[in-house]
């Protein structure tokens, strides 16, 4: 691999015209310049991309920190965030946390000395303060973070008081949720509003990770010790979790139990049989995540800091219609 030093000697030219003519800055004749553009292309030189991020005080680079690669959900957002980045110029570093707090914070380390120009954040750890501290823009993704940082994030709310709805008027009168961790904001607020519309039908407020064997977990909990016949899972795993349990007990969905995910990740569609949710614009939301970064990125103001997405009921196999209640 060619070096800058051997461009500036192929062209006859000190080292730091080189540096001028690759980062358009300072004067340089035009006779050296394009010796400088001949060396470069005869040698196929490509500049070390930190090294010249030095010089342009841009690497061309966005970390996006997801706490579990394995969840559907969150590669169909960072296809979205890829996209948008790739059409400006940035490359997106995916770092998989694992929900654990000690590899989040390496991962931050390790960008920052990666000069990242900057962060989207799916974080599990809502009040880590080690964002508020970054020197580059950070934009949070599907989760609330402390400060003024900008969100992006879906009406879990309004997605909680659909769910129950849809459950209440297909028949439903037994009503459970299966919430993920309550110390996220964005996964209470689809418990509250559930719970809010549920009202006295409401049997059971459970909670569980977000993983699939600890929602299995979950789910077998709840069939052990309450008795319902509409669930809400607070994502589509729980949910397809709920059907998978319900399933080996020999309980038939939707005659007997009524099934609600949340998220509308393609999962949904695979599973038997498939699965009624409450749809995120999951893609918009990566898109958006990812042009608000970039607007920061080049000081551009962005209009709002906090955007809250609609969803929609995607209604499948695993509810029933109004004409097939009991």
């Amino acid at each position: 691999m060619s070096t800058i030093r051997e461009v500036a000697k192929a062209a006859h030219v000190s080292v730091a015209t080189v540096s001028r003519v690759m980062n358009e800055k300072g004067y340089v004749s035009e006779k050296s310049r394009k010796a400088v553009l001949q060396a470069i292309k005869q040698l196929d030189y490509r500049p070390n991309r930190v090294a010249r991020s030095l010089f342009q005080k841009r690497s061309g680079l966005i970390g996006l920190i997801v706490p579990d690669i394995t969840n559907p959900f969150f590669p169909q957002l960072a296809r979205a965030v890829e996209d948008m980045a790739h059409q400006h110029g940035f490359q997106v570093i995916l770092c998989n946390t694992d929900e654990q707090f000690q590899k989040e914070r390496e991962y931050i380390k390790s960008l920052e000395a990666m000069h990242v120009d900057g962060l989207i954040i799916t974080t599990n750890y809502s009040n880590n303060p080690n964002y508020e501290e970054l020197e580059v823009p950070v934009v949070a993704l599907d989760r609330v973070l402390q400060g003024a940082i900008p969100t992006v994030t879906s009406n879990g709310y309004e997605g909680g008081k659909k769910a129950a709805s849809l459950l209440l008027e297909a028949g439903a009168t037994e009503l459970a949720v299966i919430s993920g961790p309550s110390k996220l904001p964005t996964i209470k607020k689809r418990r509250d509003g559930f719970e809010e519309i549920a009202g006295t039908h409401l049997v059971a407020s459970i909670e569980s990770p977000f993983h699939f064997q600890g929602a299995l977990d979950a789910a077998n909990y709840l069939f052990d010790h309450y008795h319902c016949n509409g669930i809400f899972a607070a994502s589509d795993v729980i949910a397809a979790a709920a059907i998978q349990v319900a399933a080996e007990r020999g309980i038939t969905i939707p005659d007997e139990l009524q099934v609600i995910g949340y998220d509308g990740i393609e999962l949904g569609q695979m599973i038997s049989p498939p699965l009624t949710t409450i749809a995120q614009p999951i893609y918009q939301m990566g898109e958006l995540a990812a042009k608000l970064l970039i607007q920061r990125i080049e000081g551009t103001p962005i209009a709002a800091v906090h955007h809250e997405l609609t969803v929609e009921i995607i209604e499948r196999e695993t509810t029933k219609r109004k004409d097939e209640e009991a």
